[in-house]
C-alpha cells in the first residue's frame, strides 16, 4: 500500500472512530485496515490512535497529523481531477440524506432534471426526519434543518426556511380564529414533539427581535411533519409549519395563514459533508443542484 493509500485508510479510520466500520466503507479487510494503521505509525515514529476494545480515538499525535492529511489529500485529489472536466464526464454514487418532506415534495420530483445532466451518476437517496452519522452510514452529504453543533462535518450554509402559522376552515370556524399568540389559551395545537429528543415544542413567534415561547395544549402530539400537517387539516388544532410545506394545501383552500404578524424564528438549512467529499466533483455538482432547487422552491416560498 502506497504512503497516499495509508493517509486515506487512517483518515477514514479516524472519522469512523471504528476499524470495521473503515474497513466497510473502503471495502477492504479489518486487518488490512489495521496493518495499514500500524504501518503508517511505525513511518511516523508517533502513536495516532488510541484502541479499546469498544472505540478508538486520535491521540494528541493523531490529532495534529489527521489535521495535515486533510490538505494533503485534497491537494492529491486536485491533481488527479486535473483534466477531467475536460475528457469524460462525471461518474459513480452520491449518498444524500434528506428531511422527509423535503426529500418527497421537493427533491424527489425534481431529480430527473439533475440525471439528465449527469447520466452517469447515481444518487441514492435516504429519507429521514431523525440525525444521521454520515461517516458511520457512508452519507456523501446530508440536509439539515437547524442548528449545528460541532463536528468533523463540512457545512455549507444554504439559507433559511421560513415559517408561518396555519389552521383549517372547519378549525376555524368552529373555535374562531386568533389574533395573537395571547389568545392561544383558548385554541388548541397539534403539537410537534422531536423524534429526536421527545420534547414537545411550544409555540414560538418573534417580536421586537426578540423569541418568545407560550405552552400551549392540544390532544394531539406527532413527531412526524406529514402527520402534523394531515392532523391540521382534520381539524384538530393550529400548527406553525414551514411555509413551503403547506403551499399545496393552501391554494386549496385546505389551509388558512392565521397570526401572520407572529410567525416563529426562520430555521437555518445546511448541506453537510464528511471533509474532503465536499471537494468530490460528483458530490459537489449534487451539492449545487440542491442548493439551486432549495432556492428556488424553498427560500423563495411565500
Amino acid at each position: 500500500m502506497d504512503r497516499i493509500e495509508l493517509l486515506r485508510v487512517f483518515c477514514r479510520v479516524a472519522e469512523c472512530a471504528s476499524f470495521t466500520r473503515a474497513s466497510d466503507q473502503l471495502g477492504i479487510p479489518r486487518s488490512t485496515v489495521s496493518l495499514a494503521v500500524q504501518e503508517l505509525e511505525r513511518k511516523m515514529g508517533a502513536r495516532l490512535l488510541h484502541r479499546t476494545t469498544r472505540k478508538v480515538s486520535l491521540t494528541q499525535d493523531g490529532i495534529a497529523f489527521y489535521e495535515r492529511c486533510q490538505g494533503l489529500l485534497d491537494e492529491f485529489d486536485d491533481v488527479e481531477r486535473m483534466f477531467d472536466g475536460e475528457h469524460k464526464g462525471l461518474t459513480g454514487r452520491v449518498r444524500v440524506d434528506l428531511p422527509g418532506r423535503i426529500g418527497r415534495l421537493i427533491v424527489a420530483p425534481a431529480l430527473s432534471d439533475f440525471l439528465d445532466c449527469h447520466p452517469g451518476i447515481e444518487v441514492i437517496l435516504g429519507v429521514t426526519d431523525r440525525s444521521t452519522d454520515l461517516i458511520e452510514e457512508g452519507i456523501d452529504c446530508v440536509l439539515r434543518v437547524g442548528s449545528l453543533g460541532d463536528s468533523f462535518l463540512v457545512a455549507r450554509p444554504l439559507g433559511e426556511i421560513r415559517f408561518i402559522n396555519v389552521a383549517s376552515p372547519e378549525y376555524l370556524a368552529r373555535y374562531g380564529e386568533p389574533r395573537s399568540p395571547d389568545e392561544l389559551d383558548r385554541h388548541r395545537m397539534v403539537r410537534f414533539a422531536s423524534p429526536n429528543s421527545g420534547r414537545v415544542e411550544p409555540f414560538e413567534w418573534v417580536s421586537k427581535g426578540q423569541v418568545h415561547t407560550r405552552a400551549v395544549t392540544g390532544g394531539v402530539i406527532v413527531n412526524n411533519a406529514e402527520m402534523q400537517i394531515a392532523a391540521c387539516c382534520a381539524g384538530l388544532g393550529i400548527i406553525q409549519v414551514p411555509a413551503y410545506d403547506v403551499q399545496r394545501e393552501i391554494a386549496r383552500g385546505e389551509l388558512i395563514e392565521i397570526m401572520p404578524g407572529f410567525p416563529a424564528e426562520p430555521m437555518p438549512v445546511n448541506l453537510l459533508f464528511p471533509r474532503r467529499r465536499e471537494r468530490n466533483p460528483r458530490t459537489l455538482a449534487v451539492a449545487e443542484w440542491l442548493e439551486l432547487l432549495m432556492q428556488r422552491e424553498i427560500f423563495a416560498a411565500k
